[in-house]
């Protein structure tokens, strides 16, 4: 078996609206982020001084929104678990 049967080229996009509908509200993603991109990823929240590199793991919302920032995937995955949302691998 190769890769090429494996592969498809049929690419779907989906728009910002779609997405918000997603699960209707019930689907979260974990994505991990840097340090120095938490400001621009939360701009209204007041953030501690962190030095550059640190690895944390903000929790979104199937259409992007963030909804919470830690410092264990483990520590975001329990957090919509509370919030009754199912987590969904994203590549």
């Amino acid at each position: 078996m190769t890769n090429e049967m494996n592969r498809t080229d049929d690419r779907t996009e989906i728009s910002a609206e779609a997405l918000a509908h997603l699960g209707d509200g019930r689907i979260a993603y974990v994505k991990t982020v840097r340090s120095e991109d938490v400001r621009a990823l939360f701009p209204q929240a007041e953030m501690p001084q962190m030095p550059p590199g640190q690895t944390l793991f903000a929790l979104h919302a199937a259409d992007g929104t963030p909804i919470m920032l830690t410092d264990s995937r483990e520590a975001a995955i329990a957090n919509a678990w509370s919030q009754e949302l199912e987590t969904v691998s994203v590549h």
